[in-house]
């Protein structure tokens, strides 16, 4: 089988194709004939060897894949041949089939394209879990969400609707941002690039409460990091939460006392350890995304789709913040 392999850490365009051995099902696990692979930031980590998993070379990226059980191993119950499903793989999924331990793998419905349904978990999973597992979002509170035209900001400016909330989009660009807004957001404003400076921190705390009625937002929703953390902060209303998802912008130091100043809380989102630790609670919150997807509420926007070959420039578009929405990578027919 092919696959797309890191075989030295360095950029995307260190990836190259080759043969590599079958893979085959061990006890507890399910063969999956991978269809189309999600694209994330951690793939972009660790193929530089900046991530938290750091798997032995030679390993392929790709942490969710769509396709079809093509072989179960001993013990597997629940799942069967031919069954259309996602994998959660960490890694390995740029490959045209995956060996997948069965507790991390999802049924997906029958009208969900193998494209979509590669883009659906791992954003929607950790919107779903900021919002409603950390944030306890209420309808009718406010909610901002930076990198909205992002995977997991847009799916979090989708899943803040349909709890109810006030979505307030905020992004890097005009084009950027008419996504979050033609995905529910209810307004928005573009920010500027980094660096900031203190008047553009400003700028940016006061856009913020204008758009919330000089409030300032109930949740923020921050997957970006960066010069935009503290004026973000500083924005919140009292009894706030801010939401850290990621640092693609970079790691911010905020001044601690913003939160007691506010009576905030600065809330950790790690959809992943969640998942391990509380399996029971995430595979009820993952019946509960399905079904918002077959309801016709909720729907990955596959903004780019790219060959096994050219898995690095997937990957590039990823890394330069281009990307809208969700990137993927087709793998089989």
């Amino acid at each position: 089988m092919k696959a797309v392999l890191c075989k030295g850490f360095g950029g995307p365009e260190t990836l190259v194709v080759e043969d590599v051995a079958d893979a085959s099902a061990g006890a507890g696990q399910v063969v999956i004939d991978v269809k189309s692979c999600g694209v994330n930031f951690p793939d972009a980590l660790m193929i530089q060897n900046l991530y938290q998993f750091k798997p032995d070379l030679p390993f392929s990226p790709g942490g969710e894949v769509a396709g079809v059980v093509s072989a179960i191993g001993d013990g597997v119950g629940g799942v069967k041949v031919g069954d259309r499903v996602i994998g959660s793989t960490g890694w390995g999924g740029m490959a045209e089939k995956i060996a997948v331990d069965v507790a991390r793998v999802t049924p997906i419905p029958d009208v969900m394209p193998f494209d979509e349904a590669s883009a659906f978990l791992m954003t929607y999973g950790t919107s779903h879990h900021a919002l409603k597992d950390r944030a306890n979002i209420q309808p009718g509170e406010s909610l901002l969400v930076l990198g909205a035209a992002g995977g997991v900001g847009l799916a979090a400016v989708e899943l803040g609707k349909v709890m109810g909330a006030k979505v307030i989009a905020a992004a890097s660009s005009q084009e950027k941002l008419q996504v979050a807004l033609d995905h529910g957001a209810e307004a928005g404003f573009v920010y500027p690039h980094q660096p900031l400076d203190r008047d553009q921190q400003k700028a940016f705390s006061a856009q913020i409460k204008e758009l919330t009625g000089g409030q300032g937002a109930d949740v923020v929703y921050d997957p970006v990091g960066g010069d935009y953390c503290e004026p973000a902060l500083r924005a919140t209303n009292w009894e706030g939460r801010f939401l850290i998802v990621g640092f693609p912008a970079g790691i911010a130091k905020v001044p601690m006392n913003l939160a007691l100043l506010k009576g905030c809380q600065i809330v950790g989102v790690f959809w992943g350890a969640f998942a391990g630790r509380e399996p029971e609670r995430n595979k009820a919150n993952t019946a509960e995304l399905m079904q918002l997807y077959v309801d016709g509420k909720i729907k990955p926007f596959v903004s780019s789709r790219y060959a096994m070959q050219d898995a690095g420039d997937a990957i590039r578009e990823l890394m330069d913040r281009k990307a809208k929405g969700k990137v993927v990578v087709t793998v089989g027919d």
